[in-house]
């Protein structure tokens, strides 16, 4: 009876010690494949560079910040314009205009640039970068200006020069046409204008010869002027 007890607790604790023995390999195992096999590969790729002389480098990417130009006038009739902005003291800023490299400046301690260039006819877009120990920014945000140095078209359609008018007719439409976005007055008062360029003002006469003296102005301070007379006799 002892013999057959005894027998069945060796066979119980045999049967444990085999259980525990087989978890453990399996996490041994699990343990090796998620964490021993990345390191074994990562080992034999850092002997492998050092035997073909690719030894491992640290490098430091610096972010160099694009400089920030100032905004200048939409449209201008002069081709000569400043262009000026600030960046990081002791940078090199390169200037473009219509993608093309036109000039170069070394920032000063204030952080400021400045730019007097000539622009061609019709847009221009300006930006620049920033440079420094041989590395080089973005592009700055691109601003746009129009070089203008032709007035504009301006017809004046309704009345006519030298034309009279009489009795109730001392209210009269000056009416015409000119380029969009063109400002127009009449006699100093400004005429409603649509997107097409064409103008309406309506305007009262005095007794006797009126001067009628009507101008355009573009965006660029380019001008057209005409000037009409006409007659009230009431």
């Amino acid at each position: 009876m002892n013999r057959s007890r005894l027998s069945r607790r060796l066979e119980q604790q045999s049967k444990k010690n085999l259980f525990f023995s087989v978890l453990g390999i399996i996490l041994v195992l699990f343990i090796l494949i998620k964490f021993g096999m990345p390191l074994l590969i990562n080992f034999t790729l850092f002997i492998s560079g050092f035997k073909n002389g690719d030894e491992p480098k640290n490098e430091i990417r610096t972010f160099i910040p694009p400089p920030i130009l100032n905004p200048i006038t939409s449209a201008t009739s002069s081709a000569y314009v400043v262009i000026s902005g600030f960046a990081a003291p002791s940078q090199n800023i390169e200037l473009y205009i219509n993608d093309n490299l036109i000039d170069k400046a070394i920032i000063g301690e204030d952080g400021t640039f400045s730019f007097r260039e000539t622009i061609s006819e019709g847009e221009n877009i300006i930006k620049a970068k920033a440079i420094i120990d041989n590395k080089e920014s973005d592009f700055s945000k691109s601003i746009f200006i129009t070089l203008r140095n032709k007035s504009p078209n301006l017809d004046v359609v309704s009345p006519t020069n030298g034309q009279s008018f009489s009795k109730d007719q001392n209210i009269i439409d000056v009416q015409g046409s000119t380029n969009p976005d063109v400002k127009v007055t009449i006699n100093g008062f400004w005429a409603i204008t649509d997107i097409n360029g064409n103008f309406s003002y309506r305007l009262s006469l005095q007794n006797g010869e009126n001067n009628i003296k009507v101008i355009g102005i573009d965006e660029a301070g380019n001008m057209a002027e005409k000037e009409l007379k006409v007659t009230y006799n009431p």
